[in-house]
Formats: structure tokens, sequence, C-alpha cells
């Protein structure tokens, strides 16, 4: 393969679910001919631009800035004789955070399929496995059917983990809220609200291409494209879901937390209104003048402690009565 020239991966695709390797000036050769062929590059390597320009000249510069553009959005750009299709997948790179996309920038006609890649993206490498199986894509239409099934496929088990992390904080909420949770909660909304903005859009090119009047689509790409569709509006139903859960879930907390303030202050008020008329006695019989009452009898303290112990059984007695306690 001529790394030089920003080339990922190339092949020919027969027709029969395999794919015959290119490498070299073959890779230009077969681009050229009628016959289908697939050509993956690196976008960080400044020779795939000049190979594009160079063995596609017909492209619009418009479509080529896409395709090597640092940041996209998922789009479908139709054109006269094919159309460019930027998808996204979760990132499941290691070290990397599924909500930090990756995008797939593919330019595809009846005999022409290019893709661009800034990072390396498993669903493209799951197509290049196929196809040395023999299970490939057949042609045009198939590849794109099997690249966004692939992409949205692997968004799955992304999707099951949201559900089980928000199922452990509402749990954990239940059972004893913390305000900690506070930030486990935030982090799952700020996710759904990420995956959300990606996921739209695709859901948009999805339908877009599966009622387009591209000749190369057939009737069975269109019904596995809206097997597609299903899957990528299913995940938009399941993130407004977990949106929403979420946001219920942090009420719950919230409500919980200001349980258990408003319970530590009612205590606290009650033990504050027991010893508000005995600290007010106390404070009396405690002023350094003449005639407080039982100054000269040995008794007199332990006779003020019953009636202070009396008077806090009558409001403990009271309280009862009102409800209180």
């Amino acid at each position: 393969m001529d790394d030089t020239a920003g080339i990922l991966y190339a092949a020919s695709i027969t027709g029969d679910g395999s794919g015959q390797l290119l490498s070299g000036t073959a890779v230009a050769h077969e681009i050229q001919d009628d016959a289908l062929a697939w050509v993956h590059l690196d976008a960080l390597n400044p020779a795939s631009r000049d190979w594009i320009e160079n063995e596609l000249d017909y492209l619009d510069p418009l479509i080529i800035d896409a395709l090597l553009a640092d940041e996209t959005r998922p789009r479908l750009l139709e054109f006269e004789n094919g159309a460019m299709m930027i998808l996204r997948g979760v990132n499941l790179n290691a070290d990397s955070q599924p909500e930090d996309m990756i995008s797939v920038r593919v330019w595809v006609d009846p005999s022409r399929i290019i893709s661009v890649q800034r990072r390396q993206t498993k669903a493209v490498r799951d197509i290049q496995d196929k196809l040395a199986s023999g299970n490939g894509p057949k042609d045009t239409g198939e590849f794109i059917g099997q690249l966004s099934a692939r992409l949205f496929e692997r968004m799955e088990p992304v999707m099951t983990e949201l559900h089980e992390r928000l199922d452990e904080v509402e749990e954990r909420v239940m059972e004893e809220p913390s305000i900690a949770e506070r930030q486990e909660i935030t982090a799952l909304r700020k996710q759904a609200i990420i995956f959300r903005r990606y996921f739209a859009p695709q859901r948009d090119v999805i339908a877009y291409l599966r009622t387009s009047e591209l000749d190369w689509l057939s009737t069975g790409h269109r019904r596995r494209l809206q097997e597609n569709l299903d899957r990528i509006t299913r995940y938009l139903e399941d993130l407004d879901a977990i949106r929403e859960r979420a946001q219920i879930v942090k009420d719950e907390l919230a409500n919980a937390l200001a349980d258990r303030m408003n319970k530590n202050l009612y205590v606290l008020s009650l033990v504050a209104a027991i010893f508000l008329p005995l600290g007010f006695l106390t404070g009396l019989l405690g002023i350094n003048v003449g005639g407080i009452p039982g100054a000269d009898l040995p008794s007199a303290f332990w006779i003020f402690l019953v009636i202070l112990g009396g008077i806090s059984a009558v409001q403990i007695w009271i309280f009862r009565m009102m409800k209180w306690l």
C-alpha cells in the first residue's frame, strides 16, 4: 500500500462479496475504471488532498473540502453523479470517551467509493474484514447500508451502559440519597445531550438517502436503510427517555435532600423550643441581685431542677397533643 499518498486501504469490489487489494499504480487505474473500487484515505496526511485532486479531478472543491475538513456534522449532499455523506460513530478507541464521536466522510457513485477518516474507525475495519472473508458489500448501495449499520450497531452497547448507569444512580438515590449523586446525574445528562446532537442529523441523512432518486440504490438497499433508520430513531427515543429520567432522578434527589434537611431543622427547632423557657428561668435566676427565691434554702437547687423537669415534661406533652412529635 502506498502510504505516502495517504491511502490506508484500497480494493476493487468484485460483486460477489469479496475484494481484491490494490496497491501502487493499480489504485489509480481501478479508480478511473468503471469497475467498483474503494479507497480509504487518511485525512491527516497532506498527500490525501493531492491524491483526490489529481485522481478525482471531476469532484467539486466543496466536496473535497468537506471530506478533509477538521470538524464536520453528519449530512448528505447529493450531486448528479453521486453523493457525499458524513456520518459519525461512537469512539471505541482506547483511552477515549464514547461521546467524542468519530466522523466518516464518504463520496459514493456507481463505480467509486472514497472514504476519509481522521481517526481509526472500527466500522470501516469491519467492512474490510468482511471483504477479506467474502461477506462484504457487493455494490455501492450495499456498502452504504453496511457502513451505516455497523456504525449504528456499535452504538448499542453505549446506550445500554447509559441505561445501566442511570438505573444504578436511581437505586442509590432511592436507598441512600447523597449530594455526590448530582455530579453523576449531570454527567449522564451531558452525555445524552452530546449523543443526541450527533444522532439526530444522522437520522435525517439516512431518511433522505432512503427516499433519494440515486440510481445505484435498489429496493433492497432502501429496505436496509429503513432498518438503519428505525435503529437510529430508537436510539434518539432512548436518549430522550434518559434525559427525562435523569431529570426525574435529579428532582427526587433534591426532594430527598430537602426532606432530610427539613427533618434536621425540625429536630433542632423542637430542641430549641424545649430549652427556651428553661434558658429563660436559669438566666433570670442567675442574675447577681438580691431577692432571688430560695437563695438561703439548702435544697433550693434540687427543687429548681424538679421544676425545670416538670416544665420540660409539660412542653413535651403539649407538643404531642399538637402532633408536633
